[in-house]
């Protein structure tokens, strides 16, 4: 059972509208780490979105948080135009994505911003935010994310919105509840961690689950992250621990060469490739939770 509704960039529905979801990834997405790499192109933007649908995609979450290119105007026309849900996210990177002056100017207010994208919208485009994005270090909190989490707490609370959470190589995760779970009061079936197939640690994958939070595994294809040979055993070994129900699946597409309308495996190969190969060590209802049940509910919220 699904309670409360996802906001989507069209407006709010019920979770179970989403179908079929891409529970992280990036339509558009521009920073100063990786130049030339920008994801830009409306053009490009709706060929992925068309292709994700052709493959029986039904949702996208975009986790691209403020400052970084959202092109949060563009969304609704995509959405509309290719039959795709889509979400977007407010919130913070890392620092090494912004300018000090970018940060100077959110300090103190960071979470009224964050309250009035998800409220308001997102500048003038009137497109309302449905997650609060921010990012943690590797093996670590620092100053910055420590700041951020309190505010996507802040902004929670007020708002009832879930926080998804890039954990750096899939790192932190447990230092990251202790934070918002422990000392900000946010309830862990609101919190969603991301990227936890880079880590493939089984131990701490059980841990994060049994606080009642989401566990993401997105960016799928890289192989230095050591994510699509190990991913299968991670998910079975959760869904062995009773943890099926607290898993996402996601593409977390960053780069312009890695869309597969540039060649690369983009939003169509979580579809094509992953989910398939999952479903062979998991099997296909698991496969079918993961990418249909598990979100409607992670990404629906309570609205205040």
């Amino acid at each position: 059972m699904v309670s409360g509704a996802v906001r989507t960039v069209l407006g709010d529905v019920p979770g179970g509208e989403l179908g079929v979801c891409d529970a992280h990834d990036h339509l558009f997405f521009a920073s100063p780490r990786l130049p030339g790499e920008e994801l830009n192109d409306v053009a490009a933007a709706r060929a992925e979105l068309t292709a994700f649908r052709e493959q029986g995609g039904g949702a996208v979450v975009q986790w691209t948080p403020y400052g970084l290119g959202r092109r949060a105007a563009d969304l609704p026309v995509l959405s509309r135009e290719t039959g795709v849900h889509v979400v977007a996210a407010t919130g913070l990177h890392q620092d090494v994505h912004y300018d000090d002056s970018t940060l100077t100017a959110l300090r103190g207010r960071a979470a009224d911003v964050f309250v009035a994208e998800l409220t308001r919208g997102i500048g003038t485009s009137g497109v309302r935010a449905g997650l609060i994005k921010v990012a943690g270090g590797f093996h670590a909190l620092d100053a910055h994310a420590r700041w951020t989490m309190s505010a996507a707490a802040e902004a929670h609370l007020a708002t009832g919105a879930p926080i998804a959470v890039h954990l750096e190589l899939g790192t932190g995760a447990l230092d990251v509840l202790d934070l918002l779970c422990g000392e900000s009061g946010v309830p862990p079936h609101r919190v969603i961690l991301g990227h936890l197939n880079r880590s493939p640690d089984p131990v701490t994958h059980r841990q994060a689950a049994g606080s009642g939070c989401w566990l993401a595994f997105d960016g799928p294809s890289r192989a230095n992250h050591a994510t699509d040979w190990r991913m299968p055993d991670a998910v079975r070994d959760l869904a062995e621990a009773g943890f099926g129900d607290r898993m996402l699946l996601g593409g977390d597409t960053t780069t312009a060469s890695a869309r597969s309308v540039s060649g690369g495996p983009g939003m169509p190969y979580l579809l094509r490739r992953v989910a398939p190969r999952l479903a062979l060590a998991a099997g296909d209802d698991l496969v079918r939770r993961m990418l249909t049940e598990n979100p409607a509910r992670a990404f629906a919220a309570d609205w205040r």
